[in-house]
Formats: C-alpha cells, structure tokens, sequence
C-alpha cells in the first residue's frame, strides 16, 4: 500500500527525530494545572485551527485557570478566535470539573476515561477528547479529523463518511489501529505521521 510506504519512509528520516521528540513531550509528567490547560487548548481547536490555538494557549496561559468568563472570551476575540463566547463558556463550565479530570486521569482505564470526558467536558467530542489524551501522554486513542478521514479516502482504507457518528468514529478508529499494527506504531505516532503526510508540519 502506497500510505504504508510513505510512512514506512518518514521512519527513515529526519522527521523520526521530530516525532519521537514530540511524543516524549507528551509523556512528560505534569501538574493538575497544566493538565487543565492542556484541556483547554483541545476545547479551542474544535472548528478552528491547531497552530492558532497554540499561539492563543501560550498566550492566555494561567488566565485559563482564573480568569472570568467575559474576560477570557474578551480575551480570545482580541486573539483571533472564532468562537471566543462559546470557547470561554466552555472552558468556564470544565473549571467545575477540574478535580474530577484529575482523579479520572489516574484511576480509569484510557477508554473509560475518553468516555468520561465525552459525557461530562461540554465542547469535547471524540476527537477532541482522543486529541487531550494523545497530548497528556496516552497512546491508543486515534484523533479522526479531515485530514486523517481524507488520507484513509484517498487510500481507499474507507469510504468517506457523510456524518462522523460514535459508531462511524469507533470503526475508523479500528482502521487506523490495524494500519498503525502493520506500521509497527502506536495511535499517538501513527497521527502525527499521518498528519505529517497530510500538511508537511508536526504540531499537537
């Protein structure tokens, strides 16, 4: 397969560096506070673009953690984001979850843990939770975006799907899982990988 060749390549070069640099990032141990930001970073890059919403987290920082509602969608309006209301309300409404996250994270299974966030993180669907989980440190969970869901077309791994249900979600997952076995790469890798094949960049 031509994707597996590709990728089968990337492994050879430079990019390998990049990428084993950045999932040992990810694994880095990191406070409660941090891991909420991290959060908040995901809620911002639902419908809207990663690089942005990197530049906005660096900016807003600890704001995340304390500022008010009117200030925080203030805030990202003035930064460019486009949907600074219902961004801020969002991240307003995860502040009262913050403890659970934190428990949650260390006593759940990585399942369980995607499904508690789906259920109660209002904003985050299954990418954005797989998307959060991936970037604080966990491996099996794919992020199904347009460019992964183009990439797998375009392969013919799957045909394109009209809407992106649970359902359709899982099964995708389970696509990426077989491809990532073959790769001898975990769900983390195999991302960015693909999103490297996809846009030339590695990000979060």
């Amino acid at each position: 397969m031509e994707l597996e060749k590709t990728v089968n390549e990337l492994k050879q070069c430079e990019i390998r560096s990049v990428i084993d640099k950045r999932i040992h990032e990810f694994k880095q141990s990191r406070s409660d506070n941090e891991i909420f930001k991290e959060l908040c970073f995901c809620l911002m890059t639902a419908n809207f673009n990663a690089e942005r919403s990197i530049n906005i987290q660096n900016q807003i920082g600890n704001g995340f953690l304390d500022m008010n509602e009117e200030n925080l969608s203030l805030t990202l309006k003035d930064l460019g984001h486009r949907f600074p209301n219902m961004r801020a309300k969002f991240i307003i409404l995860a502040r009262e979850n913050k403890d659970n996250l934190a428990k949650i994270i260390k006593t759940k299974s990585e399942n369980e843990i995607r499904e508690w966030l789906v259920k109660n993180i209002k904003g985050l669907g299954y990418k954005e939770a797989s998307h959060f989980m991936r970037n604080i440190g966990f491996e099996n969970v794919a992020i199904i975006d347009f460019h992964i869901i183009d990439i797998l077309v375009k392969n013919n791994l799957i045909k394109k799907p009209k809407t992106m249900t649970k359902k359709v979600y899982l099964e995708t997952e389970n696509v990426l899982k077989n491809l990532g076995e073959k790769l001898n790469l975990n769900m983390a890798e195999l991302d960015l990988y693909l999103w490297y094949c996809e846009t030339g960049k590695v990000l979060k």
